[in-house]
């Protein structure tokens, strides 16, 4: 018994020995920075290595290069290899500090500090700053600045090195034009500002910027002009943006996602673009614009629903031709909602609205079909939809085939089949072309979405559920608001001069005004000389003013116009 209860104590206490040691977990690196926000850097070189390393000092592609400044004063260069450009860095910034010229030597011995010789006399890089506080030192190394730190010295100095590969400056891939600029953005933000601040010229562009997320701290601008947009519309933008607090920002989306005033509507309360040239546009009416680094798109705010079917080709070309051309977008956006469920309420509940000869045409093609009218419409929606995802997803020489492949075969064998009728698959059709019609994809997404309901509810109540389903939608889009901007103005409520601009464009010089509802401090937008160009036109070179020759022979010549009595008008 007592080898028995001397065997059960040994064997306890290996079974105790094998156990791992659970040691407290390390906190995550963004962690320890928050709890540290307020540290600062002294003038020992090395607490400002140690306490850099605790953060990055795991990352393998994190250099500390140490070395002398004028082969006297120890000092070490930090950066991430993979961030910055090295020729930058050795030419601009290492050499001018390992090689001591001639004309700095005995310079830090006088009255000037070797803080204000290094910054002034010696280094080349035209964008050195300083900074102490170590957060800010450690957030700049993460975005692909060299951080120089002296022994001796309080203040780091910071670099802007960095260099990141991006993609050129080419055409928009969602939002393509006939007639316009040939830029869109890409996911450096600094060239989205340029492609902005190259057509905004002007002082009273302002651009503030902002780091949003935890983790990520993606940096967020905000571009507005100054003295045309609605102070209080900025100060809301920043109050909103300031109460997100998530771990990453990787693309506007996010922050649409936050921002918006109803968060369940389908419909976009947020307007984003590709288009540098829309971007600027908007920000001529008194919107905002916010872009994200990383991200080739645009957010406008605030929008009204007039806005999601109009281009910026409509203000490049006549107004005449632009007025016809968004009348047909608006009606294929009409014929994308509800033509599916007006077909199934009229062949299910109401066929005499139909003509007979045609009524007998539909009824012989529907003769073989086993399926109502309104699993018919929804399987051939369904079936749609998985299409045009599935080409989305796919490799772009593969998609081009597949679209043919699912229009053509998949349907020509359904109707022969006898698993739809001809009228369905045309219905179908042209409900979906009517959809590709729609500039805005998110308001077309949204349209998409809402077909689904009106069908059931055509199915279930006819044309009455088809009234139903409209006037529920159109009660929904009427309570709807863009930071307090009603989604339907300014049809409701009316305004006579933003009505100018909805369902036709007037000629620009009958559009003086910008749009009331944003409630711009200058509403000005074309000049009183300008308006004078609705007149009755000069015309200079008229025949009867300037004469007319024809074989040589002058005729219709007006001595006064042209002012010479001679009449010899040979060339």
């Amino acid at each position: 018994m007592a080898i028995w209860q001397w065997f059960k104590r040994k064997s306890k206490k290996v079974s105790k020995s094998r156990q791992p040691q659970m040691n407290s977990p390390k906190p995550p690196a963004h962690q320890v920075l928050e709890e540290n926000k307020a540290a600062e850097m002294n003038s020992r070189m090395e607490e400002t290595i140690s306490f850099v390393e605790k953060i990055l000092g795991e990352s393998d592609d994190f250099v500390i290069r140490r070395f002398n400044v004028f082969d006297k004063y120890p000092a070490v260069i930090m950066y991430f290899s993979n961030l910055i450009e090295k020729v930058y860095l050795n030419q601009h910034i290492l050499k001018p500090l390992m090689l001591t010229p001639s004309e700095h030597q005995g310079k830090e011995k006088g009255s000037r500090s070797l803080k204000d010789i290094l910054l002034n006399d010696v280094l080349y890089a035209g964008d050195g700053k300083t900074e102490n506080r170590l957060p800010e030192i450690i957030q700049s190394i993460l975005e692909g600045k060299t951080v120089l730190v002296v022994e001796g010295m309080e203040d780091a100095f910071l670099f802007s090195t960095r260099i990141v590969d991006k993609r050129a400056i080419t055409q928009p891939e969602t939002e393509q034009v006939i007639r316009g600029a040939r830029e869109g953005f890409i996911e450096i933000l600094d060239t989205n500002l340029s492609l902005l601040r190259y057509r905004l010229p002007t002082p009273d562009f302002r651009v503030k910027t902002l780091r949003i997320g935890s983790v990520t701290k993606s940096k967020v601008a905000v571009c507005y002009l100054d003295g045309i947009v609605n102070p209080q519309l900025v100060e809301e933008v920043f109050s909103r943006l300031s109460l997100i607090d998530i771990d990453g920002i990787l693309d506007v989306g996010y922050l649409e996602q936050f921002i918006e005033d109803n968060h369940i509507s389908p419909f976009p309360q947020i307007q984003n673009t590709e288009r540098p040239d829309k971007a600027v546009a908007n920000m001529l009416e008194g919107r905002v614009i916010i872009l994200v680094d990383g991200s080739p798109f645009a957010l406008m705010l605030p929008i009204v629903f007039s806005q999601l079917y109009q281009t910026i080709e409509d203000y490049s070309e006549r107004f005449v031709l632009s007025s016809f051309i968004r009348l047909a977008r608006l009606v294929a956006l009409v014929f994308s909602l509800i033509f599916p469920s007006l077909y199934v309420a009229l062949i299910s509940f109401n066929p005499e609205l139909i003509p007979t000869a045609f009524a007998v045409a539909v009824a012989g093609g529907r003769s073989g079909v086993p399926f109502p009218a309104v699993i018919e419409v929804l399987v051939m929606e369904v079936s749609m939809e998985v299409l045009r995802e599935a080409t989305l997803r796919l490799p772009q020489q593969v998609g081009g085939a597949l679209s043919i492949v699912g229009v053509l075969v998949i349907g020509q064998a359904a109707v022969a089949a006898g698993f739809v009728s001809p009228i369905t698959v045309v219905i179908i059709a042209l409900t979906t072309i009517g959809s590709f019609a729609t500039p805005a994809f998110n308001a077309a997404l949204a349209l998409r979405m809402l077909r689904f309901p009106l069908i059931i509810l055509s199915g279930i109540f006819g044309l009455y559920g088809v009234m139903i389903g409209l006037i529920l939608i159109a009660n929904h889009m009427l309570s709807l608001k863009s930071f307090g901007v009603p989604y339907m103005s300014p049809i409701v409520p009316g305004n006579f001069q933003g009505m100018k601009d909805t369902l036709a464009r007037m000629p620009l010089w009958f559009m003086p005004k910008r749009p009331s509802f944003l409630h711009t401090p200058n509403d000005n937008r074309i000049g009183e000389k300008t308006k004078g160009m609705n007149q009755k036109p000069n015309n200079t070179l008229d025949p009867l003013k300037v004469g007319n020759e024809r074989r040589e022979t002058s005729d219709g010549l007006s001595s006064s116009g042209n002012g010479d009595s001679s009449g010899d008008h040979s060339l």
